[in-house]
Formats: structure tokens, C-alpha cells, sequence
């Protein structure tokens, strides 16, 4: 089995981008865009200068609790940049989504509170709502986080869509929002 039907049959059909559209990030983003694969494992992600984004992180299930996921994602923090990925939100209907929670939390990933992501599938015209998870050697802010996602949402997620998929998925702030708690500002008009 190649590494695109390792991860086609992993992720949801909603959170999948066309072997097409991974082969020319590939070829045309191959400064950023990176693969990482072996027997048990294929990592899909991004290396900027300043950040990390874990595309897809698929570890097969003879491997699961090997320490294989851990040793993936140690590799990147290494890196010292912040690392930023996306997950489903906890399903108790799909064990599978505590498990990955559970995962990222032990390796010392954060949910990112303020940002919120909701993108309609191309491939089934759905809206998927995704958590964005972050790591930070350097306790980067949400604010930060969010600028990097975007980033890669237009960089990497919209990389030619309209010539891949027909159809130009929708703008960065359509489906990405940040909302900053931290204090009581007046909007600003």
C-alpha cells in the first residue's frame, strides 16, 4: 500500500487533499512541504522558518504504542519552532478521537482556545469543524498561532484549488477566526 492510500484510508474523506494536490506540494512547495514515511508511519508537514505545521501524522495500527508517534513528534520539536496541527473534535461515538487527544496532550500540545476553524469539504460539500492544536518551545501566543494557520491555510491548504479541484475553497477568513478573551477591548469600528 502506497503512502497516499495509507492516509486515504486513515483520515476522513472531509479532511483529505487529492494525491494530485499532495504531489504538487511536493514538487512545487519542496522548500516547505515535506514526507516522512516508513513501514509504519507517513508524516505529511511543513517547515517554515518560523513554525511547523503536521499536515497528516498517520501511524498504522501494529504500531500504535510503540513509542513510533512519540519519536515523530520528538524529531520535530527538536526543530525549536512552534508546531501546529489540526484534529477532529472529540467524538465519544469514535474512540479513535479520544485517543489522538489524549496523544497530543501527553506530548504537551495545548488546544488553542481562541482560534476557530470550521471549512467546507470540496469533496463532499460539508462544513468540518477542526481544533487547533499547538506546541511552543517559546509559549508562542494563540495570536500567534493563528497567523501561522492562516499562513498555511492560504500557503499550503488553497495551493491551486481551483485548477485542482474545479472550485476555489473558501477564503482564509471564512474559515479561520480569532478571538482574543484576554481582555475587555472596545471593538473597534
Amino acid at each position: 500500500m502506497n503512502w497516499y492510500e495509507k492516509l486515504s484510508q486513515y483520515f476522513p474523506i472531509e479532511e483529505m487533499k487529492s494525491k494530485e494536490h499532495m504531489d504538487l506540494l511536493l514538487k512545487e512547495k519542496k522548500d516547505v512541504y515535506k514526507k516522512e514515511e516508513g513501514q509504519h508511519h507517513v508524516m505529511m508537514y511543513v517547515e517554515t522558518d518560523d513554525f511547523l505545521f503536521i499536515d497528516y501524522l498517520f501511524v498504522s495500527k501494529d504500531a500504535r504504542g510503540s513509542g513510533l508517534g512519540k519519536k515523530l513528534l520528538t524529531a520535530l520539536k527538536e526543530k525549536r519552532k512552534p508546531i501546529i496541527l489540526e484534529v477532529e473534535p472529540i467524538d465519544y461515538d469514535d474512540s479513535d478521537t479520544e485517543k489522538r487527544m489524549r496523544f497530543y496532550s501527553r506530548e504537551g500540545f495545548t488546544h488553542a482556545e481562541s482560534i476557530g476553524y470550521t471549512r467546507r469539504s470540496l469533496a463532499t460539500g460539508e462544513l468540518t469543524e477542526l481544533e487547533i492544536l499547538y506546541w511552543s518551545p517559546e509559549n508562542d501566543s494563540e495570536e500567534s498561532i493563528y497567523r501561522k494557520m492562516c499562513h498555511t491555510y492560504e500557503n499550503i491548504h488553497t495551493y491551486k484549488d481551483k485548477e485542482l479541484y474545479g472550485e476555489s475553497y473558501q477564503k482564509v477568513d471564512e474559515v479561520l477566526s480569532y478571538e482574543d478573551d484576554s481582555d475587555d477591548k472596545e471593538p473597534s469600528a
